[in-house]
């Protein structure tokens, strides 16, 4: 999309399919509810070229290791396919429907979900993306629910295609099985959602910025960052110069989703400042309500040196919708984040 006088794109894509309800995404963070962990570690390339080398990433303790198909690695916008699968797991749930790792995806309705258009190229672009995702493998010790998977899965297991008959036949649907690491953070409820505009980002940097922020920022007024860390966390291969050029861009333009963007050059530092467009489905900050004070003192009981009101934030952020007993919720969320991490 051009602007009325100048040759330069507009930050944002166009809204191609503008009467598309705001979507529910975690993936990880997908729904995207994009599920958490997708959202937080760099699992997809940022690049438009076929990546075809091994990536290691570490993070503390948290380690990521991705092996690519001969096709490459799985790019930000093969991430497209899970974040739609996530978010339909997601609202079966909602309603009480029984969920399986099985997901038949209608392709029209995918690429209208996508912001994306409808044209054969189209249709072609997703089966390459299934290729991509079924071939790329994960090594890694970042838990999903209770379970530490260590041994090399894809991120989807299996795919399977039902066009129309002929060499032109149009793709009428096709149906993914997502593997069982996805599959328990969705059944967790580890899921954020995204803002609709995701989609019109037109950089993969800007998605995965997005992502993070999302992730860390929440609810919060404000997140800091440093360049350094956040360079680490998108998983770019840009060196940092560069990286900081992108930053101040996307800073210039602010056109993030729900966050500002601030660059502060003295201490290389990144802001992200909540804008407040979060719809009350995204808990806006006070929806739900203020915990007792004895609950503090039982969540220190549960995650003992843990900081309890860190440990809140991560609960509030963390929540799809208000418990029926926010006090026992928190609890619990407390118990379990200490047997998966023990003492920091």
């Amino acid at each position: 999309m051009v602007t009325d006088n100048t040759n330069v794109l507009a930050p944002l894509l166009p809204d191609r399919h503008p009467q598309h309800d705001l979507f529910i995404c975690d993936v990880a963070d997908a729904v995207l509810k994009d599920v958490m962990q997708h959202m937080e570690h760099p699992f997809y390339s940022l690049s438009k070229k076929p990546e075809t080398t091994v990536k290691r990433y570490e993070n503390g303790d948290k380690w990521l290791q991705i092996t690519p198909s001969v096709k490459g690695l799985a790019t930000i916008y093969d991430k497209d396919i899970l974040i739609y699968c996530i978010s339909q797991i997601m609202a079966k749930l909602k309603e009480g429907e029984a969920v399986s790792p099985r997901v038949r995806i209608n392709s029209r309705e995918l690429l209208i979900f996508t912001n994306r258009g409808t044209s054969g190229r189209e249709y072609q672009s997703l089966l390459d993306a299934l290729d991509r995702l079924e071939g790329t493998r994960i090594r890694t010790n970042i838990v999903t629910g209770d379970e530490e998977q260590v041994d090399g899965f894809g991120l989807i297991d299996a795919s399977s295609i039902r066009r129309k008959h002929g060499l032109d036949g149009r793709l009428l649907w096709c149906e993914v099985k997502l593997s069982d690491w996805v599959f328990n953070a969705i059944r967790n409820e580890e899921v954020l959602t995204l803002h609709r505009d995701y989609f019109r980002l037109r950089k993969p940097i800007e998605r995965r910025v997005y992502e993070i922020a999302r992730k860390h920022c929440g609810q919060q007024k404000t997140w800091r960052i440093t360049l350094a860390k956040l360079l680490l966390k998108t998983g770019s291969q840009s060196p940092q110069k560069r990286f900081r050029q992108m930053i101040r861009q996307l800073a210039e333009h602010d056109h993030l989703p729900d966050y500002h963007v601030t660059f502060e050059d003295e201490a290389d530092m990144v802001v992200f400042t909540n804008r407040g467009t979060m719809s009350p489905a995204q808990l806006v900050e006070g929806s739900i309500p203020p915990l007792q004070s004895d609950t503090y003192e039982e969540a220190r009981h549960a995650a003992p040196g843990w900081d309890v009101r860190f440990l809140e934030r991560e609960w509030r952020d963390w929540c799809v919708e208000p418990p029926r007993n926010a006090d026992r919720a928190f609890i619990g969320f407390c118990r379990k984040w200490f047997e998966k991490r023990g003492r920091p």
